[in-house]
């Protein structure tokens, strides 16, 4: 049996990897980036090592690192966890021929998955059904448009190399094949170094279906049944459950046995998924459902699977990578219950799924359910690696209470000043269309507006975020016997915001989330129910059912965040660097003219000129971390202009 791992990842697949281990008395390594220096899964192993800068090319893809880093600590195994080198056969190899334990399938294997095409006519070798489509040699756009045209729109052009949804477009019409085919090969060509493409045709009633494998150095083989991963944004799974709501036991039994004949095909060893592209237009029937792909890894969603087999996957990773038989044959797995997973995400749905970064001075989860995750209260979110900060789970006797105890749970976590995408994921799960479990992979496209808006603060939330701001700035005179409220002060200005108590002077308060100012009148206090409350230093966080806000009196002279692109404020969207200034303070500049660069977690975001007018203030430069809601830039109207 292995006795010391090095985990070559990072985040909570590595917190989910030391968990198992140390309950199997297995010693763990740990690798870490100068980003991840104080990272959750450094402070859990049992050791660890620095491997390089933030970025992940200079770190956690540097094989050659990461073998070191074994080498020198003595570590016997390495397992990739997921992303990052979990599926390079290269590296793999290499991990095998320095002389250790590679907790993953064979390199042979990896590679015989790894491009589409081949993979697709080994699993019609193999008799495993695959979806109608051209997987041919000849790439020449006229072949590749006829091809299309046989196999009847609408189409989607895969990247050979693909994966994580790059490389993919749908075509609806021959018209628009041309432009869709050049703009594929050219993502294709930057994402994987290899802009071959294969056609399928495209399911309009899609459903996402996959199933657990699991192989052995002794031929064995088996299933773990099957997961739902239909909830996807942009080919990203949000959500995902086990089983498949709608799965008859027949259409069950031929899927998961086309997902055996799959690992057989390729000798698999170890966990691997099998994935199924569904059309779901008559429910789900066997004979329409057919390959997609395989993933030569431990899936990002392997919780659910646990939850209702009750085992754990990276238990049986070890015990396998260390020679030992599966510890369970087919006839000993069985499904117990629902399980349902939502990825809690570093991001701003209302921004456009924009990430937010920096220190979580927040974390609470609050209710007692399975949660993954490789941060606690007071760590960092930085921009270098993959947004999601927790998976959370729960299982239950039934898909309705497993989805309702999911629901309460996401609602109830209080996550700040990190954005998150909590409350698209409770109104997600509320859907209709989910509950009934009549979902698609289209469901989250088609409702984005809803699901994305962003409800203002209820009155409750106004009125406690209002009055514990008055109180927090008042000033008191006992003079007349008991303590009576004075007045305030608007942060520091001297502006006149209170009254004293019985008396007809004003009894308004005006407070601001630093979006919309509010206005309420001052009342006998009422705790309300279902509202959260806590005094920060840099103003009052207030959670209700619509979202977590921090309140403060409107700034009524200066200060950075304030503005607005109505009045020629230019403010940061988001917690990031500056990676280009475009324009100096006393420019003339020109509506929709770029302004400045923002970069955070590998996106890059431009912020413009809202109008024509002159840069009368600058406060960014390149290189700089700023902060969300920071003033970068004013601009003055031309009219205005001095």
């Amino acid at each position: 049996m292995i006795t010391s791992l090095l985990i070559a990842n990072r985040g909570e697949i590595a917190c989910r990897i030391i968990r198992t281990a140390r309950t199997m008395g297995v010693r763990t390594v740990a690798v870490y980036s100068d980003a991840d220096a104080k990272a959750l899964h450094v402070r859990q192993a049992d050791e660890a090592v620095h491997i390089g800068p933030s970025p992940a090319r200079e770190s956690y893809l540097v094989g050659e690192k990461i073998i070191a880093a074994a080498k020198a600590t003595g570590a016997e195994a390495i397992h990739p966890g997921y992303g990052f080198l979990s599926e390079n056969a290269d590296f793999a190899q290499s991990v095998i021929d320095a002389g250790l334990i590679w907790v993953g399938p064979r390199p042979d294997s990896i590679r015989a998955m790894g491009l589409k095409d081949a993979a697709k006519e080994r699993m019609i070798a193999a008799g495993v059904p695959v979806t109608p489509g051209y997987l041919g040699e000849d790439q020449s756009p006229d072949v590749l448009a006829a091809e299309a045209g046989k196999v009847g729109y609408p189409v989607l052009i895969k990247a050979v190399a693909g994966g994580g949804g790059k490389g993919m477009r749908r075509v609806d019409a021959a018209a628009d094949f041309a432009d869709a085919l050049a703009s594929c090969k050219r993502e294709a060509a930057s994402s994987f170094g290899d802009d071959r493409v294969l056609i399928e045709k495209y399911i309009l009633s899609p459903r996402h279906i996959e199933v657990q494998v699991f192989g052995d150095t002794h031929g064995n083989v088996v299933h773990l049944f099957e997961r739902d991963c239909s909830l996807q944004r942009r080919h990203q799974k949000v959500i995902e459950e086990a089983p498949a709501p709608g799965m008859s036991e027949e259409t069950r039994e031929a899927i998961c046995a086309a997902a055996v004949r799959a690992a057989k095909a390729v000798d698999y060893v170890g966990a691997g998924t099998i994935e199924f592209i569904a059309d779901a237009s008559e429910g789900l029937r066997a004979d329409r459902i057919w390959f997609m792909e395989m993933n030569t890894r431990l899936q990002v969603e392997h919780p659910v699977t646990e939850e209702i087999t009750g085992v754990d996957l990276v238990e049986w990773q070890l015990r396998v990578a260390s020679g030992e038989a599966l510890p369970k044959r087919q006839d000993e797995l069985s499904i117990n219950g629902w399980a349902i997973e939502a990825r809690l995400y570093a991001e701003n749905p209302a921004t456009g799924f924009l990430p937010s970064i920096g220190r979580l001075e927040c974390f609470n989860l609050g209710m007692d359910f399975r949660v993954e995750t490789g941060v606690e209260e007071g760590d960092e979110i930085s921009p270098f690696y993959d947004p999601m900060i927790a998976k959370l789970i729960t299982h239950a006797d039934s898909r309705a209470d497993a989805a309702r105890y999911l629901s309460d749970i996401v609602d109830s976590a209080l996550i700040w000043p990190v954005k998150t995408n909590a409350k698209f994921l409770v109104k997600l799960l509320k859907m209709q269309e989910f509950q009934s479990g009549e979902m698609t992979t289209a469901l989250i496209g088609n409702h984005l507006d809803a699901l994305t808006q962003v409800p203002p603060p209820s009155l409750s939330a106004i009125r406690v975020g209002a009055h514990a701001l008055m109180f927090q700035h008042a000033r008191y005179d006992r003079s007349g016997g008991p303590w009576t409220l004075d007045y305030a002060f608007q942060n520091g200005s001297q502006e006149l915001i209170g009254f004293r108590l019985n008396t007809a002077a004003n009894r308004d308060i005006t407070i601001t989330d630093g979006t919309d100012t509010y206005t309420t009148p001052f009342e006998k206090w009422v705790n309300p129910v279902g509202v959260w409350s806590d005094g920060l230093p840099e103003g009052q966080l207030v959670k209700d059912a619509n979202g977590v806000y921090l309140f403060n009196f409107p700034r009524w002279s200066g200060g950075s965040g304030t503005g607005t692109t109505a009045d020629g404020a230019i403010l940061s969207p988001m917690p990031g660097r500056v990676t280009a200034v475009d324009v100096a303070a006393g420019d003339s500049v020109t509506k929709g003219q770029r302004l400045v660069t923002l970069e955070a977690m590998k996106m890059e975001h431009s912020l413009t000129a809202p109008f024509d007018g002159t840069v009368e203030e600058l406060n960014a430069t390149p290189g700089a971390q700023v902060s969300e809601g920071t003033v970068l830039v004013k601009v003055v109207r031309e009219e205005t202009a001095p």
